[in-house]
């Protein structure tokens, strides 16, 4: 069954380059290596500029748990994380077939 994340992200102003260009590399190295991630989205709110949201959707599971295994994951995220101005909200989902 495919599975799903959205996290929205709200971004410490001063933080906001070093952030979008961490998060663009992540999406970038996702969408090259990860055949099994069918969706990583990085959006960037309209009206609220330090908030972001990342969608993604994965064949299954396992697609899931080789993104999160992932070296260039454990690489950037800590900083991603460092990045933020509050706790990311994080919600999984499954699709509805």
């Amino acid at each position: 069954m495919q599975t799903a994340f959205i996290a929205r992200l709200v971004v410490k102003p001063d933080k906001i380059a070093e952030f979008e260009a961490l998060q663009k590399e992540l999406s970038d190295i996702t969408h090259d290596t990860e055949p099994d991630t069918l969706v990583y989205d990085f959006l960037k709110h309209r009206e609220a500029p330090n908030t972001y949201v990342v969608y993604s959707r994965f064949k299954d599971e396992v697609a899931f748990q080789v993104h999160q295994d992932a070296p260039d994951h454990e690489r950037l995220v800590p900083p991603i994380l460092e990045a933020l101005a509050e706790e990311m909200d994080l919600q999984f989902f499954d699709l509805v077939e």
